[in-house]
């Protein structure tokens, strides 16, 4: 019996090792104890003082693990030879960057290279979720940080303009079910998007665009007064927009969602029931999201490699 319990035990520990790619819920436990309490405080006081940032730092890892793995790649700077992801248009409003830096100097002061710049983003990104009232959930820790950040990969994020089955085909590439996709979305509950990213959808975008018949009308007419104060003019993605909730999916329900990429899921037979099942059940939500969250910050991450001492340059 004892020697069954054996095999069982070691079963359990090489599927956990498998599925979390190498990396440990506990990986700093020795080399580090305090760094989920300094993250978790940097993150707490930065969102106490601004509030908006929560949006920031799930955005800042959403883009990091899509282009090269969740590598903090999206926090290297630009140098005279090369131009980095955080450069490109897609990433010129990413916000959150003093948050990481706090943390990391913190950690650096108290266990110096030991933790590394990505798993600074992705534990930041889960305690942003916590602290605006979203699921609270822990992920594995581990990552290392990479070399390469450049502009050109960003051409593989999503743009506002996808439609769900451009969503969807994207999402599969790395790993994600179309349910995954839709939940992910909703990461949206939080922030804002700004004009030149749904101007599109308005009409006199240019000679060849008419109103977006998915668009409420009266919803319209608010995008378009925001449009009035110009391409880099902010409008939330629903009613609540520092908090964590499923208000986003009601928002897509009412023909509200600001972004192609937001009301397609509403409009495809696909994607739709979905919508209305997170618009119904918050709890369903919080669930889907923090497991494709957590899946999110699994993205071919790097077991070997270095731990920047400087989040913004390589060592």
């Amino acid at each position: 019996m004892r020697f069954e319990m054996t095999i069982i035990v070691v079963v359990m520990m090489v599927v956990m090792v498998r599925y979390c790619d190498g990396l440990s819920m506990n990986y700093y436990i020795m080399s580090c104890p305090m760094a989920e309490f300094i993250i978790k405080n940097s993150v707490n006081s930065a969102l106490r003082s601004d509030p908006t940032l929560a949006a920031g730092l799930i955005r800042m890892h959403f883009h990091d693990c899509f282009i090269e793995g969740c590598d903090a790649s999206i926090l290297l700077d630009s140098t005279d030879d090369n131009t980095a992801e955080k450069d490109s248009p897609a990433n010129l409003s990413l916000r959150g960057y003093k948050v990481i830096d706090d943390a990391k100097q913190q950690l650096e002061n108290q266990c110096p290279g030991v933790v590394s710049c990505a798993d600074i983003v992705a534990m930041a990104a889960r305690d942003a979720v916590f602290f605006a009232g979203g699921p609270v959930y822990d992920i594995p820790k581990g990552r290392k940080d990479g070399t390469r950040s450049k502009i050109e990969d960003t051409r593989n994020l999503p743009p506002p303009i996808f439609n769900s089955s451009e969503l969807i085909k994207m999402f599969s590439q790395k790993g994600f079910t179309t349910q995954e996709m839709v939940a992910l979305s909703g990461g949206h509950t939080l922030g804002v998007a700004r004009c030149s990213s749904f101007k599109n959808r308005l009409k006199n975008f240019d000679s060849t665009h008419d109103v977006d018949p998915s668009i409420d009308t009266q919803f319209m007419k608010t995008l378009a007064k925001t449009c009035n104060a110009g391409d880099n003019a902010e409008q939330p993605f629903d009613r609540s927009r520092n908090t964590f909730d499923n208000a986003y999916y009601n928002a897509l329900q009412r023909q509200s969602g600001v972004l192609t990429s937001d009301q397609t899921l509403m409009t495809d037979p696909q994607t739709r029931p979905i919508v209305n099942g997170y618009a119904m059940n918050q709890a369903m939500f919080f669930f889907d999201f923090q497991r494709a969250m957590i899946k999110m910050g699994l993205i071919d991450v790097k077991e070997t490699g270095q731990v920047r001492q400087n989040c913004h340059k390589i060592n």
